[in-house]
């Protein structure tokens, strides 16, 4: 019987859903986080009677055919980019970007990751550093004398020094953006790669073309919507419930015709 086949391809993408709802619902603190999607497509359908075949001598046609439908697959798991709440935190190094972009981070291997949490902190060089300790690109050194660090919209990173009335530019901040961020690879620690399907990134200074601006003392929240991955949460448990319902009717038939004498 196909229907225990299809059931259970429909209990395997529902267990998937789950699976990347409930990693939506574990990061809704996270900073920077953007919510997952799981796309579903029908599998092959099996023709007994082709849509349009012929069905007399006279060249009379098949108008709707007979195809049955084998189940379900989970086509991809997608990624949301749209802006998060931002949390005012008050601490000078903490930066939010509002609108399109992310920070370029320089990893311990050379390659440059990408992120929207830019919760910085100073390593003991003075240079801006994430909460790993991986270098914000272009390298920034804020001098150890600091009075005052303050981080403007545009990205220029600024300091008062002792016995200096005006205010030194010690870096500029820069953002990249992708053709495709949903092509981005996430390796963990809040840190995106760049692959085939994101396209090459471009970059620029904040506020500049198609690019986000800075705001000093911010943090971006995750755009996971407790709400909703709640609602689909239990849309998910009920389809799961219902495909299960499918194979055990099956199972039930399946004996009906084996005790037939």
């Amino acid at each position: 019987m196909r229907s225990l086949d299809i059931g259970a391809s429909g209990m395997l993408a529902q267990q998937m859903n789950v699976d990347v709802i409930s990693n939506n619902i574990a990061n809704m603190t996270t900073t920077g986080h953007k919510r997952q999607r799981a796309a579903f497509q029908d599998l092959i359908y099996q023709n007994i009677d082709r849509p349009g075949s012929t069905s007399s001598d006279s060249g009379t046609t098949v108008p709707a055919g007979l195809q049955l439908g084998l189940g379900v697959r989970t086509g991809s798991v997608y990624r949301q980019h749209s802006q998060g709440a931002i949390q005012i935190t008050e601490n000078s190094l903490d930066v939010a970007i509002t609108g399109e972009g992310f920070f370029q981070i320089t990893l311990p291997s050379g390659e440059t990751a990408y992120t929207r949490d830019g919760t910085f902190q100073m390593n003991e060089n003075g240079e801006l550093v994430t909460v790993q300790g991986f270098t914000v690109d272009p390298g920034i050194t804020i001098p150890a004398d600091a009075l005052n660090i303050d981080i403007n919209d545009s990205g220029e990173v600024l300091v008062a020094l002792p016995g200096q009335t005006a205010t030194s530019n010690v870096g500029q901040i820069q953002l990249a953006n992708f053709v495709n961020p949903t092509g981005l690879e996430a390796i963990g620690d809040n840190l995106l790669l760049e692959t085939s399907a994101s396209g090459s990134p471009t970059t620029g200074n904040p506020g500049e073309n198609e690019f986000g601006k800075l705001q000093q003392g911010a943090l971006e929240q995750s755009n996971v919507n407790v709400v909703e991955e709640i609602t689909l949460l239990i849309a998910a448990q009920r389809a799961y419930e219902m495909n299960s319902t499918v194979i055990s009717t099956s199972d039930e038939m399946l004996q009906t015709v084996s005790q037939l004498r």
